[in-house]
Parts: structure tokens; sequence; C-alpha cells
């Protein structure tokens, strides 16, 4: 009788443990380090200048995490970047319109929820991020001393120091097979971009603010190991 019971709880025991094995196969979390590479299309939203959107470049790296039996993953993103826009300036002695181009360089933070569209080939990325950025620089020094259009005591270099925190969104779709994935992404700037500006005295025959909102489009190929 002895023999039997021990014989039944060895029995019960390693079916529990194989049908814990089983489960822990089966729904094994899977994490993934990846670089990311691609193309940006900067642009500011705001009434204070006339902008228009130029393209840049990105690369950064991806800390991912597989799991099999949600409905979503999630990955965490570190991107470094070059964007650049055009803003509408003027000379001052002829009044001559052009567009100079501006670059910003940023470091991105970002934590993204991918819910999966057509299992983990297709996911809705959308999530949080956190962005420190330098000066908006002149790319070319010869544009100093023009003016901002639209401002008679605003000059091209006086508009650099904009705000260095910002706090944005990320929207966007990934798709792919494997450990190969291309993703198309927009970020939208929550927070004003051109706030540091108001803390300057431009002398300007005007009150009003400035202020404005990143609009980013990002488009960039993944590679997971």
């Amino acid at each position: 009788m002895k023999k039997t019971k021990h014989l039944l709880l060895v029995t019960i025991c390693l079916a529990f443990v194989t049908m814990s094995y089983g489960q822990h196969k089966r729904y094994a979390i899977k994490n993934g380090i990846g670089i990311q590479g691609g193309i940006t299309q900067f642009d500011i939203i705001t009434d204070n200048f006339k902008t228009k959107s130029n393209t840049g470049f990105l690369g950064g790296l991806t800390a991912s995490v597989n799991i099999p039996h949600k409905w979503y993953n999630v990955s965490y993103n570190i991107q470094l970047s070059e964007n650049n826009i055009d803003i509408l300036g003027e000379t001052p002695a002829t009044a001559r319109e052009e567009y100079i181009e501006y670059k910003m360089l940023t470091a991105q933070l970002s934590f993204l929820l991918h819910v999966k569209l057509i299992s983990n080939n297709v996911t809705l990325d959308v999530g949080p991020m956190l962005q420190y950025n330098g000066e908006l620089d002149l790319k070319d020094d010869s544009k100093e001393g023009f003016l901002v259009t639209g401002y008679d005591n605003l000059f091209t270099e006086d508009i650099s120091d904009i705000s260095k925190f910002n706090v944005n969104g990320a929207v966007g779709l990934s798709a792919g097979f494997g450990s190969f994935r291309l993703r198309a992404q927009y970020v939208y700037g929550f927070t004003n971009i051109l706030g540091k500006l108001n803390d300057n005295d431009f002398n300007l025959n005007n009150s009003d603010r400035f202020e404005g909102n990143q609009s980013l489009l990002v488009f960039t190929a993944l590679i997971t190991f």
C-alpha cells in the first residue's frame, strides 16, 4: 500500500513538473537587442515663423521584450538624430526672402507598446518619449544677420536658444519577419519647444509669445539580435 502511494505521489509530481515546463516553454518571454537607422522629416508647428520641413538622419539602439501570450510586446529605444528645418528669412538691405536651413541634434528615449495587429509581423506602436536637444543652429554661418520674416528686430541667429528638454508622444506601425523590421513613426511634441525664446528680450514691436510644437516623421529599419 505504501509503495502504491509513493508511486502515485511520484507520478503526480512528474505530471505537474511536465505541465509546468510545457507551459513555461510555450509562453517563454524573449528579450532582444537591436540596432536601428533611418531618415527623419522635421518641422515645428508654430504661428511665429514660416517653416518648411527638411530631411535628416537617425540611428539608435532598441531593447525589445516579446511576450507570446499577450496581445502586445514592449520595447525601450534610444535614438540619436540630426533633424533639419527651413525657416523663412530675408536680407536686411533688399528684403529678399529665402528659406534659411537650421539643424538640431537630439537624443530621444522612448518606451513603446507594440499592439499585435497580425501576430508579431505587423504592430501598432505607441508610447511616450523624452527628448534632449541642442540649439537650433544655422547650417550656413553666412546667413547670420538675416532678419526672420515677420519681424523687424529678430535675426536668424537670435532664435537658436530653444528649449532643451521636451516631452513627446510617438505613434506608428512596424512590419517585418524574423529579426528584420521596417517602422514608420510620427512624433508630436507636447511641450513648447520655442518656450525658452520667451526668456530673452529681443526688443520686438509686438508682445506675442513664442510657441511651437515639434512634428517629426521617422522611417527606420531595425535588426534584432
